[in-house]
């Protein structure tokens, strides 16, 4: 799928090096993210593959996106639903493999769900949905998704969510500690009382990320945020989400 030039578009053009990358983007009823995420992959460079709810088959993919929204209308529990979707028998297969898999915002909460990730995301502390750019420190640059980031580089992207405080209990955030598993931490402000100031974890492989933040909407000159941690930018000018995704696109490639 080719995609279409935006007026006043300032974004490079993608690395053609990446598209035999293919990367899997589900969609639940009540997802809202998915179209972003799968434009995020092809401005990285990779081929976007869209998966649907009811289905088992993964089409091959390289790696699986579970996008933000609220599926299932969040009932029960953000992600609650979700997490038994037919398509998440085979995302859980290959993620305890060694299947990239990145849960944003509500794929986080269902990634939680599904147990491939500890802890738990509940309402934010102070009961009301948040809309914020939000800085935030990778912590970890060694998992599938944050290998183009520096150790301790800060990023800014979108945060919006209304269940996005991580809790954990205490020895599993002294096991996440210790184990260099927290992947993304707030930085500034804590936007939601989330312990620890976690903003995203990893599982022990390395393979499996799941964060509150929406590194898919800051990616694109001109529709991202409008500050960015690597320097000024223009009105909109944010990007600093790409790396995320051509992180898991250079690992496929170099890896094939």
């Amino acid at each position: 799928m080719s995609e279409t030039p935006l007026i006043g578009d300032f974004s490079p053009a993608p690395d053609a090096g990446l598209s035999g990358a293919r990367i899997g983007v589900v969609t639940f009823p009540g997802t809202l993210d998915d179209v972003d995420a799968a434009r995020a992959v092809r401005l990285a460079g990779g081929t976007a593959v869209s998966l649907w709810h009811g289905e088992h088959d993964l089409q091959a993919v390289d790696a699986v996106i579970l996008p933000g929204g609220f599926s299932y209308g969040d009932y029960l529990r953000a992600g609650a639903i979700a997490r038994f979707a037919p398509v998440m028998e085979q995302v859980i297969d290959g993620a305890r493999g060694s299947l990239p898999v990145l849960g944003i915002c509500n794929g986080f909460q269902i990634l939680t769900e599904a147990h491939l990730l500890p802890g738990s995301m509940v309402k934010n502390d102070h009961l009301h949905f948040i809309c914020r750019d939000q800085r935030l420190r990778v912590e970890n640059n060694s998992t599938a998704w944050t290998a183009e980031y520096a150790a301790g580089t800060e990023i800014v992207v979108p945060l919006k969510n209304q269940d996005g405080q991580y809790v954990a209990d205490e020895k599993t955030l002294d096991e996440l500690e210790g184990e260099g598993r927290v992947v993304f931490r707030y930085v500034d402000v804590n936007p939601n009382g989330s312990r620890r100031d976690i903003a995203g974890i990893t599982n022990a492989a390395g393979n499996v990320v799941g964060l509150m933040p929406h590194p898919e909407h800051a990616v694109e000159a001109g529709f991202g945020p409008d500050s960015s941690a690597f320097g000024p930018v223009d009105v909109r000018g944010g990007t600093d989400g790409l790396g995320i995704f051509t992180s898991v696109l250079k690992k496929i490639v170099g890896a094939n």
